[in-house]
């Protein structure tokens, strides 16, 4: 199960990596909507689809590589990587999509998984964080389900490229308005905004260290931001009452965020209420509208894919060789881990925004673009919070690496070869990816991926056009 499940990660990641710069539209059966026939399932490959693609495929074959020694200590992998590969699938189909039923279907395939892989423990922890996990994601669920069938009612579709245009013709009333507010709620809550996230502080640290990884860096992201994005900038486009709701979920989530993180004694909870923190990060740029703003909140995106699911793995090793996630408990392992000890500064000082890493990148340009807009007050805050984020993680390393050895692990060790591989591979990945604002790489990437978005309604007339 082990080699079939990295084969197949790394197989998806090939194909991810061929597809970038390529667009496409396939027809499921053939079925073409004619005359305005609303018939016809539909996979759209575009710009940011492609980005996703990679995004998710990537974070996928680190986490399968780390769990080969990780799971050893649970019971039936076989199980683990079932669900593990049918969560992926459906991150995948929700970015391929171009229908707005499957999107839903999808995005169940998916949480369905995910609520499996938090209780993979089986201790009364993990089931009751799975529990909550499971009620609220329906919720959710629910709510997105609401909101497409008033849409459908609308509209008469549920292709996404024909039900926009049908809103463009058909005007904006207060039902539409409506419609968006569940859209909000619905996908706020699979991507844990502030006030959407309580499950998320018990489900992260719950799970495994790679379904941990998995739901902060992608799951979050992939059904939470990328389906709100997709719907609120390509199907119904950006108001200025959508932006500015946007623009005010993503400054809480930030500010809030960031201050409940700074108070956990759970090393995985810390990471998890950071993740609140930097989902704020991507949602505050995607409600500028501005391509600026869209292409910096998606390079923060697949940024705080890699070092949150780095830090992650960081925490299940210590967890792994020291048997505790509680940071009272721990102090000066960085001679006894060297290597987790180095990634997860790395990690660490990105997050934060340090340069030369990768976060100091994306979170500048997502100031800048604030700038741009005049949103000076915005910009103010984001360079705020990514203050107290430093302070925030310089206390985590402190207390995890540095200071008095504890006697109580006196025999702690690094963890095996394939998890620290995996640190290694995310921690090389986070020094580097800098590099993708350089024009040629951000050209062929992040920029194809931000027009998408940024161009808003012309998403039907290019689909339809195909």
């Amino acid at each position: 199960s082990d080699t079939l499940a990295n084969l197949v990660t790394l197989a998806l990641l090939v194909m991810a990596i061929s597809v970038i710069g390529k667009n496409g539209v396939y027809w499921m059966g053939g079925w073409v909507p004619r005359l305005g026939i609303p018939l016809g399932i539909n996979l759209v490959l575009d710009g940011v689809s492609a980005f996703m693609l990679v995004t998710i495929t990537l974070i996928s074959f680190l986490a399968t590589l780390y769990s080969i020694q990780y799971m050893d200590k649970f019971t039936s992998k076989a199980r683990f990587y079932s669900l593990f590969l049918l969560m992926v699938a459906g991150m995948i189909g929700v970015s391929l999509t171009g229908d707005l039923f499957n999107l839903y279907v999808f995005l169940e395939i998916a949480s369905i998984a995910s609520y499996a892989l938090v209780a993979f423990g089986c201790q009364h922890e993990e089931l009751e964080a799975s529990f909550k996990y499971l009620v609220l994601g329906s919720v959710g669920s629910a709510l997105v389900l609401f909101a497409i069938a008033i849409m459908y009612s609308l509209t008469g579709s549920l292709n996404m490229a024909q039900m926009s245009t049908q809103l463009v013709a058909g005007g904006f009333e207060p039902i539409h308005m409506f419609a968006i507010g569940l859209f909000i709620a619905g996908f706020g809550l699979k991507a844990a905004l502030i006030p959407f996230h309580a499950w998320l502080p018990d489900a992260h640290p719950s799970a495994p260290a790679p379904i941990s990884a998995m739901l902060s860096g992608l799951v979050i992201k992939t059904i939470g931001i990328y389906a709100m994005a997709r719907i609120l900038l390509n199907v119904i486009g950006l108001t200025p009452a959508i932006s500015s709701i946007l623009l005010v979920l993503g400054t809480i989530s930030m500010v809030i965020g960031v201050l409940l993180c700074m108070g956990q004694d759970d090393i995985k909870r810390f990471l998890a209420y950071s993740s609140i923190s930097q989902v704020g990060y991507i949602v505050l740029g995607i409600g500028l509208g501005t391509r600026l703003g869209i292409a910096a909140a998606l390079f923060h995106l697949l940024n705080h894919a890699v070092f949150k699911s780095l830090l992650f793995l960081n925490a299940g090793a210590v967890e792994y060789a020291t048997g505790t996630r509680d940071l009272n408990k721990m102090g000066g392992l960085r001679d006894k881990m060297p290597v987790t000890s180095a990634t997860s500064m790395i990690g660490s000082m990105s997050i934060a925004g340090i340069p030369p890493f990768a976060g100091f990148w994306s979170k500048l340009f997502i100031i800048v673009a604030c700038v741009q807009a005049e949103r000076y007050g915005y910009a103010t805050w984001a360079a705020a919070v990514s203050v107290l984020t430093l302070a925030a993680y310089m206390r985590l390393q402190r207390r995890t690496f540095f200071g008095e050895p504890k006697e109580a692990y006196a025999n702690a060790k690094e963890v095996p070869g394939f998890m620290q591989v995996s640190m290694l591979g995310l921690a090389v990945l986070t020094i580097f990816m800098g590099l993708l604002w350089i024009p040629q790489a951000r050209e062929v990437f992040l920029t194809p991926a931000a027009k998408v978005l940024q161009e808003g309604l012309n998403y039907a007339s290019g689909i339809l056009g195909m």
